[in-house]
């Protein structure tokens, strides 16, 4: 794993750790339900952003810049 990968896994981690803990807090409190929908709502779309990176075309397209990097690489040498 790469430097810059490190650092948007870690920055993933703490958003998704954060934005749980603010819906807990919200949940227990029980007073916004409004806002706890909203919430899930966001929750979900963060869940299809990540699906859609791993698995769509931003996937195949890191996948390509990686082959011609390695491509560049190996022609440098």
């Amino acid at each position: 794993m790469k430097g810059k990968e490190i650092y948007m896994y870690v920055l993933g981690a703490v958003v998704i750790l954060g934005f749980i803990a603010v819906m807990l807090f919200l949940i227990i409190s029980g007073k916004y339900e409004t806002a706890i929908n909203l919430m899930i709502g966001a929750i979900i779309t963060m869940a299809t952003m990540v699906v859609s990176y791993f698995y769509g075309s931003s996937k195949g397209s890191s996948d390509k810049n990686e082959t011609i990097r390695n491509q560049s690489e190996n022609i440098n040498k």
